[in-house]
C-alpha cells in the first residue's frame, strides 16, 4: 500500500506542488527518503519517528521508502516533517487515508508530537487555495495562512494528537483568524528635526513619487534623523502590496505570530552587510534586505562604506523592480521594488567644505571618499541633498507648526493622483519613479519654457538617457505636489537641483 500526501517546496515565493509517497513494504527494517531530499528533511526520519512513539505510535520493523516526488526537484526545510508523520499513520492504517486527501500539509515536529512553526506558509496556504485544496499548518501559522482566503480550509494543530482525533471525528478544530498587527503612532515625526527645510522638501517629493534619495553632509547635521521619518510620511500598504510583501516576509521567516501590518518597511543594514545579505542567498536561498524592504524603504547610512561590488548589486534591481539569485541548479527571483534612501559624509573626515575647515589630506579626501560610488550607481538615484550643519541658533527655535501628519496628507494627495493617471493610461506602475521612461514623457511633457530649460541643462550637465528622464520623473512629482496639471519650467528647476553630485564623479567609474 501507498499513502500519499501533499506538501510543497519553495523557489523564491512560489510554493511548487511536492507528492509525499509513503510505502510499507517486507524486507529488512530500513527508512529511507529519497527525492533530493537536504540534510534537514533527512532528519526528519528522527524527529517523525519520536514523535509518532510520543503520540503513542510505533513504526513496524519493515522496510519504510517516502519519495517526494517530483524526484528532480531540491527539497529543502522542515516543513516536511508533518506531511511525511501523517503518510506513516495512513499507511500503519492510524489515520484513515481520504482524511488528509485534499489537503497541502506542512509543518514540523518536536520529539513530543507538538508542532511547530514553519516559513513560508502564506505562499503555500495561497498555492494550496490555487489548487482547490485546504490547508493543514502549525498553530502558530494558522493566522498567517487565513490571509490566503475567506473560503479556505484551514486545520491549524498543536499536536499530533490533537491533528488525529479532528481527522477522526472526536475533536473539532475552529479556523483561525487572520492576524493584524494593531496600529502603533511610534514613527519618529518630522515636527522633532529643526532647520534643515530643505531636506524636509526633499524628503517629501522622495515619499510622493517613490524617488531615491541621496543625502550628503557632516555628522550630525541629521541625515539620520531625517531618514527615519520617512517612513511617517509615506502612505499605507494597498492590499495587493500587502500580500506581496507578506510573501517574501514569510519565506523568510520574519512574520512572528502570523500577523500582518499595512506599514511600509523600513530595513536599513548595517555597512558590513555582505552581498549575501543585501541581495539573498546562501546554501538555502533566502531574500535579502533588498526584498525585505520591497515596497518599502532601503536606508543605507555611512554608503561609501559598503563594499563596492554589494553597492553596485543593486544598480539592475533599482531598474528592473526584481532581484534574481541564481544557482547552479536553480534560479530564483524575488519581487524587490525599494525605495534607495542614503546617507554619507562628505569625506573620511567628515568636515568637508564646513567653514573653518581646512583638511590635512586637502580636496583629495573628499574626491577620494566620493569615488568609492560608482558613477551608474549615482545615476540611478533622483535626488542628491547637501544637508549644511546644523547651527546652535536652529537648536534653538521652537519646534516646526508642520509635522508628519501634514506632510503625509500632501503626499498621499499627489500619490492618488499619479495613480489615477496612470492606471487611465494602462500603466502597471503607481508612482512616478515605478513608470517606464515612454510613459513619463507622456505625462511629464514640460512647456515650452520648461522643454528650453531642459534642453539646455541637458546638454551643460551631460544628462545621461537615464538620467533625464529621471528628472521629469521628478519634476512630474513635484508638479503633482502644486496640483498642477502640466510640468512647468520651476518645477523642472527645482528637479535638476537635485542632480548635483553625479556631477562630481565620473559616470565611467
Amino acid at each position: 500500500m501507498v499513502a500519499f500526501v501533499s506538501t510543497v517546496a519553495f523557489e523564491g515565493i512560489e510554493a511548487k506542488p511536492v507528492d509525499v509517497q509513503v510505502q510499507i513494504s517486507s524486507g529488512m527494517p530500513a527508512f529511507l527518503v529519497v527525492g533530493l531530499p537536504d540534510k534537514a528533511v533527512n532528519e526528519a526520519k528522527e524527529r517523525v519517528r519520536a514523535a509518532l512513539v510520543a503520540s503513542g505510535l510505533s513504526l513496524p520493523p519493515k522496510r519504510i521508502i517516502i519519495n517526494l516526488a517530483p524526484a528532480d526537484l531540491p527539497k529543502e526545510g522542515s516543513h516536511y516533517d508533518l506531511p511525511i508523520a501523517l503518510g506513516l499513520m495512513a499507511a500503519i492504517g492510524a489515520l484513515p487515508s481520504d482524511g488528509i486527501a485534499g489537503y497541502t500539509v506542512l509543518g514540523e515536529l518536536s520529539l513530543d508530537g507538538s508542532i511547530s512553526s514553519v516559513a513560508g506558509v502564506l505562499p503555500a496556504a495561497i498555492a494550496a487555495n490555487a489548487r482547490g485544496h485546504g490547508l493543514i499548518c502549525p498553530k502558530a501559522d494558522g493566522p498567517e495562512a487565513a490571509w490566503a482566503s475567506a473560503d479556505l480550509d484551514i486545520l491549524a494543530p498543536v499536536s499530533l494528537i490533537q491533528l488525529a482525533n479532528h481527522l477522526k471525528g472526536t475533536q473539532t478544530l475552529s479556523r483561525p483568524r487572520p492576524g493584524l498587527r494593531e496600529p502603533t503612532s511610534d514613527l519618529p515625526d518630522l515636527r522633532e528635526v529643526k532647520g534643515q527645510e530643505s531636506a524636509k522638501r526633499a524628503l517629501e517629493i522622495a515619499a510622493a513619487g517613490g524617488h531615491n534619495l541621496i543625502m550628503v553632509g557632516p555628522p550630525g547635521s541629521g541625515k539620520s534623523m531625517l531618514a527615519a521619518r520617512l517612513p511617517s510620511i509615506l502612505p499605507p500598504l494597498e492590499p495587493q502590496e500587502l500580500l506581496e510583501l507578506a510573501m517574501i516576509r514569510s519565506v523568510a521567516g520574519d512574520l512572528a505570530g502570523g500577523a500582518l501590518s499595512d506599514r511600509r518597511p523600513f530595513r536599513a543594514p548595517h555597512h558590513s552587510a555582505s552581498m549575501a545579505a543585501l541581495v539573498g542567498g546562501g546554501i538555502r536561498p533566502r531574500p535579502g534586505e533588498i526584498a525585505l524592504s520591497h515596497h518599502g524603504v532601503l536606508f543605507l547610512d555611512e554608503l561609501p562604506e559598503f563594499q563596492p561590488n554589494v553597492l553596485d548589486a543593486l544598480r539592475q534591481p533599482m531598474e528592473t523592480g526584481n532581484v534574481v539569485v541564481a544557482r547552479a541548479n536553480h534560479r530564483i527571483t524575488y519581487p524587490a521594488r525599494f525605495q534607495l534612501i542614503a546617507a554619507m559624509n562628505p569625506c573620511k573626515c567628515g568636515k568637508a567644505g564646513e567653514p573653518g575647515h581646512v583638511c590635512a589630506r586637502g580636496v583629495r579626501c573628499a574626491q577620494d571618499y566620493q569615488a568609492r560610488l560608482s558613477g551608474p550607481l549615482l545615476d540611478r538615484i533622483d535626488l542628491h541633498l547637501d544637508v549644511p550643519a546644523v547651527t546652535a541658533a536652529d537648536l534653538l527655535l521652537p519646534a516646526p507648526s508642520e509635522g508628519s501628519r501634514e506632510v503625509a496628507a500632501r503626499v498621499a494627495a499627489a500619490r492618488a493622483l499619479q495613480q489615477v493617471r496612470y492606471q487611465a493610461m494602462g500603466a502597471t506602475g503607481r508612482t512616478n519613479s515605478a513608470v517606464s521612461a515612454t510613459l513619463i514623457e507622456a505625462a511629464a511633457a514640460p512647456d515650452s519654457a520648461g522643454m528650453r530649460l531642459l534642453r539646455d541643462a541637458a546638454e551643460a550637465m551631460k544628462l545621461s538617457a537615464r538620467g533625464y528622464h529621471r528628472v521629469l520623473k521628478v519634476a512630474r512629482t513635484i508638479a503633482d505636489l502644486d496640483g498642477e496639471e502640466r510640468v512647468g519650467r520651476i518645477h523642472l528647476a527645482e528637479a535638476l537641483s537635485y542632480r548635483t553630485l553625479v556631477d562630481r564623479v565620473p559616470l565611467a567609474a
